[in-house]
């Protein structure tokens, strides 16, 4: 590949939108929910549905549920979402996104599967 050609192809690269959010898997069969933030929203469902038919999802709770009622029964949703260009701190990003939900929705107990947080 010719040095034009190269840097014509890592510009376009850098056009490219990248979207950081909030996201919600609900269970339809009995309402609990899972909320979380993450980097990179681009076949976040993909992955997430890879690793639940896998079972090698992060939530102990929500992986035995996926396994006993299968992948029809929860729905995906993208509940906020912002362009990660000018984001200097991530991390601290997600966090002030996914507050604001978690207390909204309270997906804890029998209404979700998210840990409490600590007080």
């Amino acid at each position: 590949m010719d040095k034009s050609r190269r840097k014509e192809l890592i510009e376009a690269y850098k056009q490219i939108k990248t979207y950081m959010g909030v996201i919600r898997i609900t269970n339809r069969k009995t309402g609990k929910m899972y909320i979380d933030s993450y980097p990179n929203l681009k076949n976040k469902w993909l992955t997430i549905q890879s690793q639940l038919d896998m079972g090698r999802f992060a939530n102990a709770e929500l992986q035995k549920d996926w396994k006993e009622l299968g992948a029809d029964a929860f729905d995906y949703e993208v509940l906020e979402m912002k362009e990660t260009k000018d984001v200097t701190d991530m991390r601290w990003e997600l966090k002030q996104m996914l507050k604001p939900w978690l207390a909204r929705l309270q997906p804890y107990g029998d209404r979700g599967y998210n840990k409490p947080p600590r007080e």
